[in-house]
C-alpha cells in the first residue's frame, strides 16, 4: 500500500471515530432525563391529629426547569397527601427556563410510632412527583441552599430536631395501563422532606398517667389499715384496679391502634399487677390473723409495702427512662 492510500485510510478511520463519538454523545444527550432544581420552605405545621394519623402543613415550593411540558402546575403529584390546595402560583418563563412558584396547603397522612408514648419521636414525611414524566424523563435536584423551615413557627408540644431534603426514585409494579410497556414496573423521581419531631412529654405524661398513680396509691396504703378493718382493705384495692382500667381505656382512646405493646400498656399492666399483689397479700394477712397470728402479719404487712414499693418505683423508673431516651 503506497504512502497516499495509507493516509486516506487513517484519515477514514479517524473520522469515523470522531462520528461514532459525536452519536454517542447525542444519543446520551437526547436519552438524559431533565433536571428539576426544587426547593421548599415550610411555614406552619398545625392540626396535628393523633388518632387519625394526620397533620397539615404549609409550604412555599419552588422549581426551575427548561422543559415546559412537566407543567408542575397540572402534574404536581404529592403522594402522602390527603388533600393538597394551591393558594398562590406564579410562573416566569424569561431567559429560556421555567421558575414556578406556589404556595400549598397540604393535610398530609403518615404512620406514628406510638411505643414509647408520650415520650415519642416522629418523623413527618413530605414528597412530591410528576405524574405524567417518569424517571427517565425527569429527575429532581433539592435546592438546599438556606433553611427550610421558618424558626418562629412552633408546634404546641412538640420541639423540632432537623429537616432534611433529599431525592430518591420510587417504583410503582405497574403499567398504568400502558401497552407499550413489557413489564409491569415504571418508576418515578421524588424529592422528600422528613421533618424530625420529638415531645415536650413531661407535662402530658404527668397529666395521663397521674390518675394512674394515685389508684395505686390508694391500693398500697391498705398495708398501713389496721387488720380489724380487713374489709376497707379489699375495698379499696378492688376500686383502685377498676381505676386504673379506666385509666387506660381513657388514654387508648386518644391514641392510633397499634398492635405492639407501647409503654402505656407497659405502665398500666404493672400497676394493675402490683395492685393484684396488694390483693393477695390482704388475703394472706387475712389468714394469718384468723390463726391469731396478729404480729406475724404486721410485720408481714411493713415488709410487703416496703419492697413493693421499692420494686414498683424501680420498674416505673427504667421503663419511663428507656423510652425517654429511645
Amino acid at each position: 500500500m503506497n504512502t497516499n492510500a495509507y493516509k486516506s485510510v487513517l484519515k477514514i478511520k479517524v473520522l469515523l471515530c470522531f462520528a461514532i463519538v459525536f452519536i454517542t454523545s447525542f444519543a446520551n444527550a437526547q436519552t438524559a432525563p431533565d433536571t428539576v432544581r426544587t426547593g421548599i420552605y415550610i411555614t406552619s405545621i398545625h392540626d396535628i391529629d393523633f388518632k387519625d394519623r394526620e397533620y397539615t402543613v404549609n409550604l412555599w415550593l419552588w422549581m426551575k426547569y427548561k422543559n415546559k411540558d412537566f407543567d408542575f402546575e397540572r402534574n404536581l403529584e404529592v403522594p402522602l397527601a390527603k388533600t393538597v390546595e394551591k393558594s398562590f402560583s406564579t410562573i416566569d418563563t424569561t431567559g429560556g427556563r421555567v421558575y414556578l412558584m406556589m404556595k400549598l396547603q397540604c393535610v398530609m397522612k403518615d404512620s406514628w410510632t406510638i411505643n414509647n408514648f408520650p415520650f415519642d419521636k416522629q418523623t413527618l414525611r413530605f414528597s412530591i412527583e410528576n405524574s405524567q414524566f417518569d424517571s427517565k424523563a425527569l429527575v429532581f435536584e433539592p435546592d438546599t441552599l438556606g433553611k427550610h423551615f421558618d424558626p418562629r413557627f412552633a408546634l404546641r408540644g412538640w420541639n423540632v430536631d432537623s429537616l432534611n431534603i433529599s431525592t430518591a426514585v420510587k417504583a410503582y409494579e405497574t403499567t398504568f395501563g400502558d401497552e407499550t410497556l413489557d413489564k409491569p414496573h415504571t418508576e418515578y423521581s421524588s424529592l422528600r422532606a422528613k421533618l424530625v419531631i420529638h415531645r415536650d412529654a413531661m407535662g402530658l405524661f404527668w397529666k395521663m398517667f397521674l390518675g394512674m398513680y394515685v389508684a395505686f396509691l390508694i391500693a398500697y396504703m391498705c398495708f398501713y389499715i389496721h387488720a380489724d378493718s380487713i374489709d376497707s382493705r379489699f375495698g379499696l384495692s378492688v376500686g383502685s384496679l377498676f381505676a386504673v382500667i379506666g385509666n387506660k381505656y381513657i388514654i387508648d382512646a386518644s391514641l392510633p391502634d397499634s398492635t405492639t405493646f407501647t409503654l402505656v400498656d407497659t405502665l398500666h399492666c404493672i400497676t394493675l399487677l402490683f395492685i393484684l399483689i396488694v390483693i393477695i397479700c390482704t388475703s394472706y394477712t387475712l389468714r394469718l390473723i384468723k390463726n391469731n397470728q396478729i404480729e406475724k402479719s404486721r410485720r408481714f404487712d411493713l415488709i410487703s409495702a416496703r419492697v413493693l414499693l421499692i420494686v414498683y418505683i424501680v420498674l416505673n423508673a427504667y421503663f419511663i427512662f428507656t423510652a425517654s431516651r429511645g
